[in-house]
């Protein structure tokens, strides 16, 4: 019978980058969430009706066996009242951002834009002051049970337990030998020792990645964020270590990210190496990671090319810087511009080229000459004709 081969330790196969969009799954528990929202008060009662948009992207990340949510939406709501003397009151709510920066780690407040559809009067003012004092305590409530809902639907897709039909696969037999009479061999008293191999890191066939985003901020702004102890963390959600000084370590992402400065020329340029603390990354192996900033009249043009990126792993690793350090970026407010590329120039064909009209020449030496002669001749004539 054929042995059945051991499964990849959970702590390996949930050590990698994963992600897992659930955007259509956020807009439907918004949709069916909010409008459970009702709060009451002395003028009467006001409640959540509709949810109308849902604008934005939400996902469930794993970072080194931890799950992390990453949102960033725009909200709009529909809201109803009914006075105490039965008057039906109607509005709007947008929510400009619900995000896990607001929810989870508290780096801003939720701004509320009510706005009244129904026609003023004393009752109906009453009802529009409940809803602008009472509904958004309502809202921000349920709202922070949005990232453990996320969790809890969907981590089990991305995280890797440890399988229960394996736990009781029989190690191999470490009982000493039997004789072919069953009687058991004498084992030896002392085991030879083994002197340990050293690791030498091996060469890797390896390539580039390029990935570049322009954002509506300085170019000194940029540079700190990417290399400020304090501020790191802001954007890539998790424990860092930065001195930004040349030949000092740093580690990002709560250590899935780790290397060293290599220089650094404020606030052009960053070079470091770059290696990913994963199973899947050679041991031993650092990639180059050179952050270029161009900033302009409105805006700062951010480049990272990561060479030395193992082949085969160029999608993963350029899938991550997008979603790890541009999304990072995006989700705390550095807004992302969409740079025009012109069309390139359309090719002429070879026809054109082959039978391009040669231009005729201006003169020949044999009319210049000719024309030289009557030139003299003229000079000559001239004056015996006026005579």
């Amino acid at each position: 019978m054929a042995t059945i081969p051991t499964s990849m330790p959970a702590t390996t196969a949930n050590w990698h980058w994963k992600n897992k969009n659930v955007t259509p799954w956020a807009k439907t528990w918004f949709e069916r969430e909010l409008t459970t929202i009702s709060v009451q008060g002395d003028g009467g009662q006001v409640s959540i009706s509709e949810v109308t948009e849902v604008d934005g992207d939400v996902e469930l990340g794993q970072r080194k066996s931890k799950l992390i949510t990453i949102y960033d939406c725009k909200v709009e709501l529909n809201w109803t009242g009914k006075a105490a003397d039965g008057a039906e009151v109607a509005g709007k709510l947008t929510i400009p951002e619900v995000s896990h920066e607001i929810t989870l780690d508290g780096l801003s407040d939720y701004v509320w834009n009510f706005s009244l559809t129904t026609a003023s009067s004393p009752a109906v003012d009453a009802i529009y002051k409940l809803a602008k004092s009472r509904l958004p305590v309502a809202l921000e409530a349920k709202l922070s049970e949005f990232p453990s809902a996320i969790i809890n639907t969907h981590g089990k897709d991305l995280t890797v337990s440890a399988d229960p039909s394996r736990s009781g696969t029989p190690a191999p037999s470490s009982s000493t030998p039997t004789a072919a009479g069953g009687a058991p061999t004498s084992a030896p008293a002392v085991a030879a020792k083994v002197a340990p191999k050293k690791a030498t890191a091996k060469a890797v066939n390896s390539t580039t990645v390029t990935i570049d985003g322009a954002f509506m901020a300085s170019a000194d702004d940029l540079f700190s964020i990417l290399t400020d102890e304090k501020r790191l963390p802001s954007w890539t959600r998790a424990p860092a270590q930065s001195a930004a000084k040349p030949d000092t370590e740093y580690s990002l992402f709560g250590g899935g990210v780790k290397g060293k400065y290599i220089s650094l020329s404020p606030p052009k340029e960053i070079v470091q190496t770059w290696a990913l603390s994963s199973p899947t990354w050679p041991s031993g192996h650092f990639a180059t990671l050179t952050t270029t900033l161009d900033q302009s009249t409105d805006h700062t043009k951010v480049i990272w090319s990561l060479s030395g990126v193992p082949l085969g792993m160029e999608d993963e690793i350029k899938g991550n810087i997008q979603r790890y350090y541009v999304h990072g970026l995006k989700s705390i407010g550095y807004v992302q511009l969409s740079l025009y590329t012109p069309p390139p120039p359309s090719r002429k064909s070879k026809a054109a080229t082959i039978f391009k009209p040669q231009p005729v020449p201006s003169s020949h030496p044999y009319v210049a000459l000719g024309l030289a002669a009557l030139a003299l001749a003229a000079a000559f004539t001239i004056p015996y004709v006026y005579k």
